[in-house]
C-alpha cells in the first residue's frame, strides 16, 4: 500500500472512500444504504466516529470523518466496513425482489477467494484512500466534491435534495438522515 494513503494522525480529519469491489451498484436499494446509515449512527454513538460530510452513490461512499480520543480511527473504519459487509451481503441473500443476487453473491464470493483476509466473500474494495485534511483549502474543495457527486452524476440538480448526503445538513435543512458536525 502506497505510503501517502495512511492515517498518519489521529487527531486530524480524513476524507475517505469506500467502494464495492468491481465498483459495482450496490446501493441503488434503500435496504442496501439504510444498513451503511445504520452503522455510521452506532459508530458515533458507541465508537467515537464523528462524521463532517458525507454521500452514499449507487457503488461507493465518501465520508470526511475524525475521531473521539479515545477511539482509532484505522478500527472505526475497519469496523464499518466489516459489519455492514456481512449485513448487506445477508440482506442481498434475503432479498427476493433482487434480480441480481446470484450475480452479485457470486461476484462477492470470487473476490473473497482472491484475498487471504476473507472467509468467504469480499463486499468492500480493501483500500479507502484516507486523505488527511490538512488545510482549509482541502477541507471545502473535498467537502464541494461529496456534495456534487449526485449532481455530476445527474441523479439531482442541487446537493440538498440527495437525500443519501450532508449537503442537507450545510444547506440548512431540518429533515436530515444523520446528525454530521458542520464546519
Amino acid at each position: 500500500m502506497s505510503r501517502k494513503y495512511k492515517i498518519r494522525d489521529q487527531e486530524a480529519v480524513y476524507f475517505v472512500t469506500f467502494t464495492v469491489v468491481r465498483w459495482l451498484d450496490v446501493f441503488i436499494r434503500r435496504e442496501y444504504r439504510d444498513i451503511l446509515m445504520e452503522s455510521l449512527r452506532y459508530c458515533q454513538k458507541n465508537k467515537g466516529l464523528v462524521l463532517y460530510a458525507y454521500c452514499i452513490m449507487s457503488s461507493h461512499v465518501h465520508l470526511i470523518i475524525s475521531r473521539h480520543r479515545s477511539s482509532n480511527l484505522e478500527g472505526i473504519i475497519r469496523d464499518i466496513k466489516k459489519y455492514t459487509s456481512v449485513l448487506i451481503i445477508d440482506a442481498i441473500k434475503a432479498n427476493s425482489q433482487e434480480s441480481r443476487r446470484k450475480d452479485l453473491l457470486s461476484i462477492f464470493e470470487a473476490e473473497g477467494r482472491g484475498n487471504s483476509n476473507n472467509k468467504t466473500y469480499q463486499f468492500w474494495q480493501q483500500h479507502s484512500h484516507p486523505v488527511e485534511l490538512d488545510t482549509e483549502e482541502k477541507l471545502y474543495q473535498r467537502m464541494d466534491y461529496i456534495h456534487y457527486n449526485p449532481v455530476e452524476a445527474g441523479i439531482v440538480l442541487s446537493p440538498e435534495y440527495y437525500l443519501y448526503s450532508s449537503a442537507a445538513s450545510y444547506a440548512g435543512l431540518k429533515e436530515t438522515l444523520i446528525d454530521v458536525i458542520l464546519i
